[in-house]
C-alpha cells in the first residue's frame, strides 16, 4: 500500500521532512478494523510529533490521526462495524497513522461518517470533535441542553480546528455566552459565522475587552494556544471558583496563579482513553455518532476549510507548513491517493 512518513525529525523545508513509500497492508486482529483510508485531516499534532518524536534507525513512522474512509476488513473480536460501512475517526497515538491507503484502528474510537457529509468532509471532524467535546462536557463540565447558563465561556484561538467545532458545541448545545478570540478580520468572522456571541483580540489585552462587552462573568476558559503568553492575564478578570481547561504544551505555566480565586485546571487530551485503553474508552465511538446525527440534523457542520489534493508527501509538507504558521483557519483536508 502507498503510505507517507518520514525516517527522521527535520524541518519541513527540507526535502526528507516527509516523504512517499510503499509498505505492507496491516492485518486486523482483536477489535481492529482495517480501514480504507479515503480522505485524511492535518492537525498541530501531525507536525509537533514529526519534530520530536524520531523513529527508531531504519523505521518509517507514518503520521495522520483524522480520517474518514471505508470499513475493509474486521478483527475477529469486532462487534460495531462490518466490510463497507463509511466510518471516521481519529486513531492512537501509539500507533502507525492514517496517512496510509489502508490503517488499522480499535473499533471502540471510531463512529459511522455522517451520512449527509463528504469524506473529505467528514475527515475534517473527529479529533477537534472529540476534544473540543471532552474538553467542554468532560473538563470544563458544560451543561448540555438550552436552558439559560448565566456563565460565559471564553475560547482563545476560537478559529482553529478545535475552536471551530467548539463554538459551535457550545453555542448549539448549552445556555453559556460565547466569546472567542482571534486577531485578524477574516479569522474574527469565522468565529462569528460559527456562532461566537463575541469576538476579541487576543493580540491586545483582554481584560479591558472583555469588561467592556459588559457579559456574564468568565467561569469557564478553553485555552486552545498559546496558553503561556495569555493565561495570567487571563486569570485577573475569571469569576472566583472557574474552571480554566487546556489542550496545547505551554513551556511555561504556573497553576499557582489561579490559586486565590480557587480556579481549577483542567488538561484535555483526546489520545488518553485510547492510550491507556480506560474502561470507558467506547465513550469516543458514542461521541463521534452523536456528532454525526447533529450533523446530519444540520445542527452542526463541517470546519472544513481548505482542500490540498490527494493524499501524498508534497501536499502533506504544504499543510504541515501552513499549521506551523499558526495561521490556518478551520481545518485541511487531503483526499484520495
Amino acid at each position: 500500500m502507498k503510505a507517507v512518513g518520514y525516517k527522521q525529525s527535520l524541518p519541513i523545508e527540507d526535502q526528507d521532512a516527509l516523504i512517499d513509500f510503499e509498505t505492507a497492508k496491516p492485518e486486523p486482529k482483536g477489535r481492529d478494523i482495517r480501514v480504507a483510508v479515503k480522505a485524511i485531516s492535518a492537525n498541530p499534532v501531525d507536525y509537533k510529533v514529526r519534530k520530536r518524536a524520531a523513529p527508531p534507525e531504519g523505521e518509517t513512522k507514518i503520521l495522520g490521526y483524522d480520517a474518514a474512509g471505508v470499513v475493509d476488513a474486521v478483527g475477529p473480536e469486532v462487534t460495531l462495524f462490518k466490510p463497507g460501512d463509511e466510518v471516521f475517526y481519529a486513531g492512537s497515538i501509539l500507533r502507525q497513522g492514517t496517512n496510509a491507503e489502508f490503517h488499522l484502528v480499535d473499533e471502540r474510537i471510531v463512529g459511522n461518517k455522517p451520512k449527509s457529509l463528504s469524506f473529505a468532509q467528514a475527515a475534517a471532524l473527529p479529533l477537534t470533535s472529540i476534544t473540543a467535546w471532552e474538553l467542554l462536557f468532560d473538563r470544563l463540565g458544560a451543561v448540555p441542553g438550552k436552558s439559560v447558563d448565566p456563565r460565559t465561556l471564553l475560547i482563545t484561538g476560537g478559529a482553529g480546528g478545535v475552536g471551530s467545532i467548539l463554538i459551535q458545541l457550545a453555542r448549539r448545545l448549552t445556555g453559556l455566552t460565547l466569546v472567542a478570540t482571534a486577531t485578524r478580520p477574516e479569522s474574527q468572522k469565522w468565529c462569528l459565522d460559527l456562532g461566537a456571541h463575541a469576538v476579541i483580540d487576543h493580540g491586545k489585552p483582554m481584560k479591558e475587552q472583555i469588561e467592556s462587552l459588559r457579559l456574564p462573568p468568565v467561569a469557564l476558559v478553553a485555552s486552545l494556544t498559546f496558553t503561556d503568553q495569555h493565561y495570567k492575564s487571563i486569570a485577573e478578570f475569571m469569576a472566583p471558583q472557574g474552571r480554566f481547561g487546556l489542550i496545547d504544551d505551554p513551556p511555561e505555566f504556573n497553576m499557582g496563579t489561579f490559586k486565590g480565586k480557587a480556579i481549577s485546571v483542567h488538561w484535555e487530551s483526546m489520545f488518553t482513553r485510547s492510550s491507556f485503553q480506560t474502561p470507558d474508552m467506547i465513550a469516543q465511538h458514542n461521541l463521534l455518532n452523536d456528532v454525526a446525527d447533529l450533523i446530519d440534523k444540520g445542527v452542526l457542520r463541517t470546519t472544513l476549510d481548505q482542500t490540498f489534493g490527494t493524499i501524498n508527501a508534497a501536499n502533506l509538507k504544504r499543510a504541515h507548513a501552513l499549521l506551523e504558521s499558526g495561521k490556518s483557519r478551520g481545518k485541511i483536508v487531503l483526499e484520495g491517493w
